[in-house]
């Protein structure tokens, strides 16, 4: 499942806005509500596995499963 996928199918009907955004020299940074939750840059690697996702759930609470085929 997709980085995108996976939050899609567990929090939009709670969000106003998420931003998955990729640039020049691997940047990727990904935004919450206008709220930067995760930069590759600053961070200097990848995310995890479940990493950005379990910053979701701290952010919205856990997984909301409101899809019959999530």
């Amino acid at each position: 499942m997709s980085l995108a996928t996976e939050i899609l199918a567990n929090w939009a009907p709670i969000f106003r806005d998420v931003r998955l955004q990729s640039a020049d020299h691997g940047r990727f940074d990904v935004t919450l509500d206008g709220e930067l939750v995760f930069s590759k840059a600053a961070l200097g690697r990848h995310a995890r596995k479940g990493e950005v996702a379990g910053m979701f759930e701290a952010k919205l609470g856990p997984p909301l499963r409101w899809r019959k085929d999530a």
